[in-house]
């Protein structure tokens, strides 16, 4: 089935959701519960896990931050069901994580390594409940859904000159396709956008929508204030610089170009998830890892990854598509890179056509082809931090 057809076979969740992939999620919810998590993974193929040095000393808006990330890695729809793993004296405990990812109607167990008198006993116990989901999983048939169904996540990472004239626009493309087939868009990286704000604010649906764009640009602002830099007046990243990018504002307006054009509808806090479809901004830092683990926890079921310089970043639940600004960077990294967007510069293709092109391999990825980073195992996973550590 072709993406001409706004359809794509994906796994029907009890909320009503779609997933595109299969997944029992083996959660940690404490730093120190990570290498049990992943050794659950080495002994129970099927299930997926994630390092991080999150979960306890986190108080106030940043506690709630990594717990609604948290518990929306468990609620995405690519996750079939979640073993919560936890140690059981941490500050986001376990139970109250499994909790909210019940209410979706999925499959969710815990596991608590001090309850269960060890790592070697949480890890047998773990696995012996993720071997029964991975088979309960693996009864489930795909159906035929309506791209109105997708979520999909936008972000650049390692910019060049040829984004903002390439791949970006191309995925810009993309994004109007999903808005208009009745799926959602979700644009992010605000510090990237630092610059263009003002061209996402005219589109924005209401003057509501258009004061936060504002906001959340001011803020940032001041984040960067408060460690006493001005990211308004140079390039953060010397690999933008390397690439050919002069200006913070001279990439947000080329990073802005993934947003296509269609109207602004919500503007939505870190690991959200959309209350509307359309196009969405998910205020988010422009750190690749942890917008893309924003985004994913926020219900995005793809994410559609631009890149000028080459990078392996995948998702440990979501497929990422990466897509080369330029035909070198894509010759050079074929192994991590899935599309070429380089044709634009070449002269070969349009910006109409290779969104196009990539509109056809979402519908490929999202009815089970694997995207390069899930082949290498590329499980990427960042929380955007916005508090001390107590």
């Amino acid at each position: 089935m072709t993406a001409s057809n706004h359809k794509f076979w994906g796994y029907r969740r009890p909320d009503g959701r779609v997933g595109v992939r299969n997944h029992v999620l083996i959660l940690p919810t404490i730093t120190c519960a990570t290498q049990a998590a992943r050794q659950i993974t080495e002994l129970v193929h099927g299930t997926v896990s994630f390092i991080h040095q999150h979960g306890c000393a986190q108080v106030g808006i940043d506690y709630e931050q990594t717990f609604r990330t948290y518990a929306g890695m468990g609620m995405n729809p690519n996750v079939y069901g979640v073993v919560v793993l936890g140690l059981g004296c941490e500050t986001h405990q376990a139970r109250s994580v499994a909790q909210d990812i019940a209410a979706t109607g999925k499959p969710v167990e815990v596991v608590s390594i001090q309850d269960e008198g060890g790592t070697l006993m949480a890890i047998a116990q773990g696995a012996k409940i993720a071997a029964k989901m991975v088979q309960d999983a693996s009864a489930q048939l795909r159906e035929l859904c309506d791209f109105s169904e997708l979520m999909i996540g936008t972000e650049c990472g390692g910019s060049d000159a040829c984004s903002g004239i390439s791949a970006n626009p191309a995925v810009g493309v993309v994004s109007d396709k999903i808005v208009d087939a009745g799926g959602t868009a979700i644009l992010a990286e605000t510090t990237e956008l630092i610059g263009a704000e003002h061209l996402l604010a005219q589109r924005a649906v209401d003057d509501k929508v258009s004061k936060r764009v504002y906001e959340v640009i001011a803020a940032m602002e001041k984040r960067a204030f408060h460690m006493g830099v001005d990211i308004r007046t140079g390039n953060p990243s010397p690999g933008n610089i390397r690439g050919g990018l002069t200006t913070l504002e001279e990439k947000s307006l080329g990073a802005a170009n993934k947003s296509g054009s269609r109207p602004l509808q919500e503007l939505i806090d870190y690991a959200q998830r959309p209350s509307r479809k359309g196009l969405v901004w998910m205020d988010t830092p422009g750190h690749d890892i942890e917008q893309l683990t924003g985004m994913v926890a926020g219900g995005a079921q793809i994410v559609l990854f631009t890149t000028g310089r080459g990078t392996p970043t995948g998702s440990p639940i979501a497929p990422v598509i990466k897509i080369a600004t330029n035909t070198p960077i894509f010759q050079k990294m074929s192994e991590n890179i899935d599309m070429n967007a380089g044709t634009i510069i070449d002269g070969v293709e349009t910006i109409h056509a290779v969104g196009e092109r990539i509109f056809d391999e979402i519908a490929s990825v999202a009815s089970g082809k694997l995207t390069k980073a899930e082949i290498l195992k590329q499980h990427d996973f960042g929380i955007w931090r916005i508090g001390p550590t107590f």
